[in-house]
């Protein structure tokens, strides 16, 4: 039977060929492309390259598709190949009906309507009257070759031009409508021209079939940008401009750049930037996103230099988190204030921009920078609040042990930038110098190592503190130990740990840790103490090492439990405020007497 060529689509869009791909043969990265020995022929050499959409051997000529690949690789027929690829991405196949049949049909006469609409508006550009927009796109920068590969085009000055010409086509004004191309007032029901005065942009789906357009005014009209609504061949968060000329620009080897304008495209690729995007004059979409992972794992996003700019990378970062993996990311290519890709790239040359491209701040770096920008961190309020942004976009992350490393990156971040550096952390290396310590300190540490042991939990609360802590060598061999393992751990799990550590040959630390000499340990570091019990009396011990940071602490805490009330803000407060108040009122930890 045939199918729609729009579920096509989405189902090729929806399968991740190098996965499919990869249950048969065994893939490696080779720059943004995989390769692997062809399943077709016997060959030792690998000549098999599978990129986002296709599939092609080098040696024997085999190519094709998602669907063809399970065609030949399991030998089933097209529609048993359809079946099986769409139960796999969670889409029901659409069974012959004749509301479908004229559904298809409806779309492809749009398709026909918007090919001889983008035709027109090319053509206008070259008569006198696209003499003022084709003045406009020179005075961009753009070439020639350009303005004719992109398809640029001229709406007319006035309405209805576009209508008197298409309807001599036998073009009527419901199926411009239905296009796009016309709009109707619901109020009066008369029918105008959505596109007039305007610099054409053609969109294109990936296959590089035009789906609908964007203008830009060169009058005073607003807004300055209008594109398409959407239409049945045309879904603006699922559509990204000039989609088909980057995928043929990865394959030649360049970046996979997201920008936020269509000249901020066009002026890139000019330059030689032919893998750059955009998204259609609104924010980055869940869709969107997903289909520049099918391209890259670790798109580029290049967005103005200034507080829009900001706004839409802030956006696009808390879209990501959810979706985050060992194998998807975003890279952050941060413009100078003021600047947009175009501007730099007219003033400064391509240098500049490669530049930036070259070295793109990661997603933790960018998403600490752009919180602390947006929250500030002057203030213990403006620290509390920051410090609650960080755990609430962490909290975002599906993928449990990237969780964990972004908890731990960013709140490293957090603490080392506060004032007087009480919470600096030491550098990445785990092999460290250490103090010399007193007896009473000695034991605070193991002290505090042994609530741990007996109380996991604790450490993601804890680990900016203790990770700070100078240790003796074998308490040290412990944390390091300990934090791996927390890393990893599905459940954090007193008697697990101890397994995991006995196994580790750390039995004689945890033994030493965990005896009762040459001080007894407080009933906070005992198994049957209550949670609250043992984070109260972690902090209160960790009073008597460093009373700044206990009070930066109660503070923090205070200030997030204010913001966002819940059981455990509250819990949190509570607990480092008791364990303040003890220290302030001289309670004694166990370790010394008492004074």
């Amino acid at each position: 039977m045939a199918l729609p060529p729009a579920f096509l689509e989405e189902l090729r869009g929806r399968t991740p060929l190098a996965a499919l791909i990869g249950r048969h043969v065994k893939l490696t990265r080779s720059g943004r492309q995989w390769k692997g020995c062809c399943p077709f022929h016997t060959e030792k050499t690998p000549s098999f390259h599978v990129y986002d959409d296709g599939y092609h051997c080098f040696g024997c000529g085999a190519h094709g598709d998602a669907i063809s690949f399970v065609m030949q690789t399991q030998g089933q027929s097209f529609i048993e190949a359809v079946e099986q690829l769409a139960a796999e991405a969670g889409l029901a196949v659409p069974r012959p009906t004749p509301h479908a049949a004229e559904a298809e049909k409806r779309r492809l006469d749009l398709a026909a309507i918007i090919a001889a609409a983008a035709a027109t508006y090319q053509r206008r550009l070259k008569l006198p009257e696209g003499r003022k927009a084709l003045a406009y796109l020179h005075e961009r920068g753009l070439r020639d070759e350009t303005i004719q590969h992109f398809g640029l085009g001229w709406s007319g000055e006035g309405r209805g031009t576009l209508t008197a010409e298409l309807t001599r086509e036998g073009i009527s004004a419901p199926l411009l409508v239905e296009a796009g191309l016309l709009r109707r007032d619901d109020e009066t029901e008369r029918v105008s021209e959505l596109f007039f005065n305007r610099v054409m942009f053609p969109i294109r789906d990936r296959r590089g079939r035009v789906i609908s357009f964007g203008g830009r005014s060169l009058g005073e009209g607003q807004p300055k940008y209008v594109n398409g609504p959407e239409t049945a061949l045309f879904s603006k968060r699922r559509s990204l401009y000039a989609l088909d000329f980057a995928r043929e620009g990865l394959r030649n080897g360049a970046p996979l750049v997201v920008v936020e304008g269509y000249m901020d495209v066009i002026a890139l690729h000019q330059a030689g930037f032919g893998a750059t995007v955009s998204p259609l004059g609104t924010a980055l979409s869940e869709e969107q996103l997903e289909e520049l992972w099918r391209l890259s794992p670790a798109p580029v996003l290049c967005f103005d230099g200034d507080a829009a700019g900001a706004r839409a990378a802030v956006r696009a970062a808390d879209l990501a988190l959810p979706k985050l993996a060992p194998d998807r990311t975003l890279g952050f290519a941060p413009l100078p204030h003021g600047e947009d890709p175009d501007s730099l790239i007219r003033r400064n040359g391509p240098a500049d921009f490669q530049s930036l491209l070259s070295s793109p701040l990661p997603l933790a770096d960018a998403l600490y920078e752009l919180l602390r920008e947006t929250v500030g961190e002057k203030t213990p309020e403006q620290r509390a609040a920051l410090r609650h942004r960080l755990e609430e976009a962490v909290r975002r992350i599906s993928d449990r042990a990237l969780a964990r490393e972004y908890r731990r990156d960013l709140l490293d971040r957090f603490f080392a930038g506060q004032r007087g550096q009480i919470f600096r952390r030491p550098l990445p290396a785990r092999v460290r110098p250490q103090p010399t310590l007193d007896r009473a300190d000695s034991e605070r540490g193991r002290i505090l190592t042994a609530i741990l042991l007996r109380h996991p939990k604790l450490l993601h609360d804890v680990d900016h503190a203790y990770v700070a802590l100078p240790l003796p060598p074998s308490l040290g061999r412990l944390r390091e130990a300990l934090r791996s393992w927390a890393d990893q751990a599905a459940m954090l799990d007193s008697a697990a740990l101890i397994d995991h550590l006995t196994i580790s040959g750390l039995q004689a630390d945890v033994a030493h840790v965990l005896a009762p000499v040459p001080v007894p340990l407080p009933d906070c570091a005992l198994p049957n103490a209550m949670p609250a019990e043992a984070e109260a009396g972690w902090w209160h011990i960790l009073g008597f090492l460093n009373l700044d940071h206990l009070r930066a602490e109660v503070k923090l805490a205070e200030t997030a439990a204010a913001l966002e009330l819940t059981e455990a803000t509250q819990r949190r407060a509570l607990s480092l405020k008791a364990a303040l108040n003890k220290v302030m009122a001289g309670d004694p930890d166990g370790v010394e007497p008492a004074a």
